[in-house]
């Protein structure tokens, strides 16, 4: 049966953070998208604005705040008609306390999605993988989450946030995703032999090159998660049309 969309029903992607992964979230919504022609998608629209300063720098002190940018990118979609806002970038979440009181719209939270999709997954107590960047880890950001209680994280040590994980970061960002996809597989294996029975991809980067097909256990896609959820929450907006007028 045909659906109304209304206004309402826009998922605003708050993205560039960076343009790979915004692209990657955005495909990720259209495969969890249940339709079989165009106007059975879902709506969405997107400010992909690369120079948002740098998460990570910021929250060390040793950059400017994203703040401002990225309120500036949620107000565009609010413009362009957004009844909902979510960001595909992990480390831009220690700002969404900020972010939704400014914007005054709807969010989701990506580590929520991620973590229940985790829980669901390994179920409660499970040793659980962590990969993310040095501002995700040291902030908490998954740690801290009311929903993770019970889990037992495991993360990357310092060496290998140094050597392997930041480094395949970067390398995925430069579009060097050979490179990136060596070095995050060699943190996920240190992962792996140390307990973990499942691993989170707790940057939105970490997908583009690491995945279930080649990861060394089994994998949470945070960003993957998170989609489903905008998709789940548009779906859930929509109205059947109205009745044909009698003749």
């Amino acid at each position: 049966m045909m659906t109304v969309v209304a206004a309402s029903d826009v998922v605003g992607v708050l993205g560039g953070m960076g343009p790979l992964a915004t692209l990657d979230f955005m495909r990720k919504m259209l495969d969890a998208t249940p339709a079989a022609r165009d106007q059975e998608h879902v709506p969405v629209v997107a400010s992909s604005i690369p120079q948002v300063p740098d998460r990570t720098a910021a929250f060390c002190g040793q950059g400017e705040s994203p703040l401002a940018a990225m309120l500036a990118s949620g107000r565009r979609l609010a413009d362009a008609g957004a009844g909902l806002v979510v960001i595909p970038c992990n480390t831009a979440h220690l700002w969404f306390e900020q972010l939704q009181e400014g914007l005054g719209l709807p969010m989701l939270h990506l580590v929520d999605a991620a973590l229940e999709e985790a829980l669901a997954a390994a179920g409660p107590g499970a040793r659980i993988g962590l990969l993310a960047t040095d501002a995700t880890l040291a902030s908490g950001l998954y740690l801290n989450r009311p929903a993770s209680r019970g889990v037992q994280w495991l993360q990357p040590t310092a060496a290998e946030m140094l050597e392997q994980v930041m480094p395949g970061i970067a390398a995925v960002k430069a579009g060097r995703l050979a490179e990136g996809e060596a070095l995050l597989a060699q943190a996920a294996r240190a992962l792996a032999q140390r307990g973990a029975s499942a691993l989170v991809l707790g940057c939105t980067e970490i997908p583009l090159v690491l995945h279930a097909g080649n990861a060394p256990l089994p994998v949470i896609d945070a960003t993957a998660a998170l989609a489903r959820r905008a998709v789940g929450w548009s779906l859930s907006r929509r109205r059947p049309p109205p009745p044909p007028a009698a003749p």
